[in-house]
């Protein structure tokens, strides 16, 4: 049976450390192997990535595994570019309410 991968934001990333997460951000640039990319708390985090690795798209959905308090491990990633800039606070918003008691069962960690 497969774990959930719960969507995070930056501040959200130490209390996953070693688990497969989602990280909605916007692609801000590339160092070496691994790119900066911006959470949608605006939170600044480092994704390592492998060979593979297709950031073409300026906001993604980054699933990966966390090995650092603001660094994650890509395994795979979901392009949410649209003809239009993507609300990043809504999307902190849905985030933060994973995370909110009333919806446990909805959201399970």
């Amino acid at each position: 049976m497969e774990l959930p991968s719960p969507r995070v934001n930056s501040a959200r990333l130490p209390a996953f450390m070693g688990r497969t997460v989602r990280l909605p951000c916007k692609v801000l640039k590339f160092q070496g192997t691994s790119a900066i990319v911006e959470a949608c708390d605006g939170g600044q985090v480092e994704v390592r990535l492998n060979p593979n690795s297709d950031l073409s798209a300026t906001f993604v959905e980054i699933i990966g595994q966390v090995v650092g308090e603001s660094a994650i491990k890509f395994l795979f990633g979901i392009s949410l570019d649209s003809d239009k800039e993507l609300d990043m606070k809504l999307v902190n918003d849905v985030v933060e309410l994973t995370f909110d008691p009333r919806f446990k069962k909805m959201f399970p960690e």
